[in-house]
């Protein structure tokens, strides 16, 4: 019913009510099973309510029959020292209901054993009683203490002498009569696993679904069978720590192995279910069938999209090739404009550098006397190679606007910063390089000095090594005492160090001794100390290198190369590489007294030098 309007208010339909409907309400959860309780015991929801929670747990214990409680005739012949081979659901009298006796039964079958076989009972009714431990009723005691405690009873639950470790092999029979066979056995292992509820075997008519998940549960079976009620030896019986820890070693060890045993068993009996099932070879006709139909409907259509597929492919290949060979011409449009750049840049550097050398060698490189000419042309060579072209377009801007000593400060200043960095890159290098040193230094054995060995001490070695042979008393101590008697240098050498010289000159080839070390330096020293005479003539013999243009025009000084003119040589090789434009121009300035043909015929006779000493050491070698 609407309720009525108050006066001075008005009642109007705003729109149609929908019509009634009827709702059945299903109780779920907990109500569901107050419900079922309810209607199970025939109680009023105010009765349900009166008894509680108290009412529920009544109800779950349930009580021990007699039908399930049998007791054991060979109780009173127990040894209490044998009692871990005992069957203890047996002892209290519940062998038949065994790993599913509640806690209240196995109680109450505690109690009734106790009351008949207690010794006051017994001595009451005449009955010999053993003292202490020795009587049988102790295997009673023990057995209801194991089985009371959720522990100990699940350790001995674990390795029920009743359980039938049995798995159905692989054959006829067992394919044949496969639920008669595989059936028991998959419901007494089911009580194994961790998850519930376990997958039952199921029926022939069972689906697809249902038995690939039992195939799934079972080959993903986790059991909680563990196996320390077998325990060969009582940690606690140890006497000390150390002996207790290998006694839990050896015990965890067995456990492991029986544990693994369990886990090959259970997979054993799943592979030859799978194997023997009628229901798997069912189910794979008949996909396989299903697989052959799918693939001769799909033939036709896979037909008709390759052939479609076919010329989308020819017209996406086309489109490619066009764009592809657009994309050519653009990079090699662009390729070219990078390299016009790139010749551009390098030309400029190149006009830069000489511009830079042409200024320097007008103003006579801004020094005064001709010692410091090399030095000078070695730091603008340097700053050639070192700046890019805007700092050196900067460079000789600088220097052309000002003076012979305005540009002289603006190079000095360039060079003197080029130096700070030079020489913060080489003080970096020599840091690093330190570091390395003395990490090495720490990896390495005490005891050695870490100086090189000249020639003269490698002779030593070689002569002691021979003088004092194996078998010499303190022999290394001895060839480093004759070494350090012997030496022309300051150096100090120890009997390790000696040691590992003598193995490491061993160790580089294995066709090459001590001896043949010493000759090779001695033949070098005798190649350094060939007079320059005949340097010459061999390079006279050798006739002039093709590398030259003119070589007529070129002829031999007679006057020998002073140390001064030869380091002044080798130092601008160094500076003016090959490649240098008007490179012995430069190397003949930087001379001091000698031609361009002079320094030319010089650098000849150090390459056939240079020849003929490495031709005399492969020979040597040989």
């Amino acid at each position: 019913m609407l309720p009525e309007a108050q006066e001075g208010e008005e009642t109007m339909v705003v729109a149609r009510l929908s019509a009634p409907a009827t709702i059945r309400v299903e109780p779920v959860g907990k109500w569901f099973e107050a419900y079922a309780h309810r209607y199970r015991h025939k109680k009023t929801l105010s009765q349900h309510e009166s008894v509680g929670s108290s009412s529920s747990s009544e109800e779950d214990e349930e009580d021990l029959r007699d039908e399930d409680f049998k007791e054991d005739p060979m109780l009173t012949s127990l040894d209490p020292k044998d009692v871990k081979t005992q069957d203890h659901y047996a002892v209290l009298g519940i062998a038949k209901l065994r790993y599913r006796a509640t806690h209240a039964q196995i109680k109450q079958a505690y109690k009734r054993i106790v009351l008949k076989h207690h010794p006051d009972k017994r001595r009451q009714a005449g009955k010999p009683v053993k003292e202490g431990d020795d009587d049988y009723y102790s295997c009673i005691t023990k057995a209801y203490q194991l089985l009371s405690n959720k522990v100990s009873r699940r350790s001995f639950d674990s390795v029920d002498p009743q359980f039938d470790d049995f798995v159905p092999p692989n054959n006829s029979n067992s394919k044949e009569n496969f639920f008669e066979v595989f059936g028991p056995v998959i419901s007494s292992n089911a009580r194994w696993s961790v998850k519930k509820p376990v997958p039952k075997l199921g029926t022939m008519d069972s689906t697809y679904e249902e038995v690939d998940h039992f195939y799934s549960f079972w080959y993903d079976f986790y059991s909680w069978r563990e196996f320390s009620y077998l325990d060969e030896e009582d940690k606690e019986k140890g006497e000390d720590r150390e002996e207790r820890r290998w006694i839990e070693k050896q015990n965890k060890a067995a456990r492991q192995k029986r544990k693994k045993e369990e886990v090959s068993r259970i997979l054993k009996l799943v592979d030859n279910a799978y194997a023997c099932d009628p229901r798997i070879k069912k189910f794979k006709d008949d996909e396989k069938r299903k697989k052959e139909e799918e693939k001769k409907a799909k033939k036709d259509a896979a037909r008709k999209i390759a052939e479609e597929k076919e010329r989308q492919r020819q017209a996406e290949l086309e489109a490619e090739r066009k764009q592809k060979e657009k994309e050519e011409e653009e990079a090699k449009a662009k390729a070219l404009i990078a390299k016009k750049e790139k010749e551009a840049a390098k030309k400029q550097l190149k006009k830069e550098r000489k511009r830079l050398r042409d200024l320097c060698k007008t103003n006579n490189y801004y020094v005064e006397g001709e010692s410091d000419t090399v030095t000078m042309m070695e730091s603008i060579e340097k700053l050639c190679n070192k700046l890019e072209i805007a700092s050196l377009q900067d460079l000789n801007t600088a220097m052309a606007k000002g003076g012979r000593e305005e540009a002289k400060a603006v190079l000095d200043k360039q060079i003197e910063e080029m130096d700070a960095d030079i020489r913060r890159e080489e003080e970096e290098r020599i840091a690093a390089e330190r570091r390395k040193q003395q990490e090495s230094v720490r990896a390495k054995e005490k005891g050695g000095s870490g100086k090189p060995w000249s020639p003269e001490d490698l002779a030593l070695l070689v002569k002691a090594v021979k003088t004092f042979p194996a078998g010499t008393v303190s022999r290394w101590e001895v060839i480093a005492n004759f070494i350090n008697d012997h030496t022309g240098t300051d150096i100090k050498r120890t009997a390790k160090e000696v040691l590992n010289k003598t193995k490491t000159l061993q160790k580089t080839e294995d066709s090459r001794t001590l001896r043949t070390e010493v000759n090779k330096a001695a033949y070098e020293r005798l190649e350094k100390s060939t007079t320059e005479a005949a340097s010459i003539k061999k390079a006279e013999d050798a006739g002039i290198s093709e590398r030259f243009d003119d070589p007529s025009v070129y002829q031999f000084k007679t006057g020998p190369w002073s140390a001064d003119e030869q380091r002044c040589l080798e130092q601008a090789l160094r500076t003016y590489p090959a490649g240098t434009g008007d490179r012995w121009d430069l190397i003949a300035e930087a001379v001091p007294g000698r031609s361009k043909k002079d320094c030319m015929v010089r650098y000849k006779e150090l390459v056939e030098l240079v020849k003929a000493k490495k031709a005399a050491q492969a020979a040597a070698k040989k």
